[in-house]
């Protein structure tokens, strides 16, 4: 069972960037699906950027300021963030499952090892 471990959040102005990274314990390559969702308290969890053997797809919001990728290395999935906004405001979770096939998609039920989360917080 893959372990993920979070880094990055903070505090920041808005236009501003930051980068999460989500360390895995083992070689997350083009066989897992790697996600990254964010939560506001009192809300649902919302889906932000998955990656599909190397293929990323985002939430519309976030599309053209948000890139999700792996490092060379395979063992580390990064969310650079840019631009960011007072409506990023959340704590963000990486997630990580294995590719059985027929896709990967940003359904938090699928998704089988979770990272801590770290919080972001945008002011304007």
């Amino acid at each position: 069972q893959v372990q993920l471990e979070e880094s990055g959040g903070g505090s920041v102005q808005a236009g501003e960037s930051l980068r999460l990274s989500c360390s895995a314990s083992v070689y997350i390559g083009s066989g897992y699906c790697l996600a990254l969702f964010r939560q506001v308290p009192g809300q649902a969890l919302e889906g932000v950027a998955v990656l599909d053997n190397g293929y990323a797809t985002y939430k519309l919001s976030v599309k053209g300021r948000f890139t999700i990728y792996r490092d060379d290395a395979g063992k580390t999935l990064v969310l650079q963030m840019n631009s960011l906004q007072p409506g990023d405001t959340a704590k963000y979770y990486c997630a990580a499952r294995i590719d059985r096939g027929g896709g990967c998609f940003l359904l938090d039920h699928q998704y089988t090892a979770w990272g801590q989360g770290t919080q972001v917080t945008v002011s304007s």
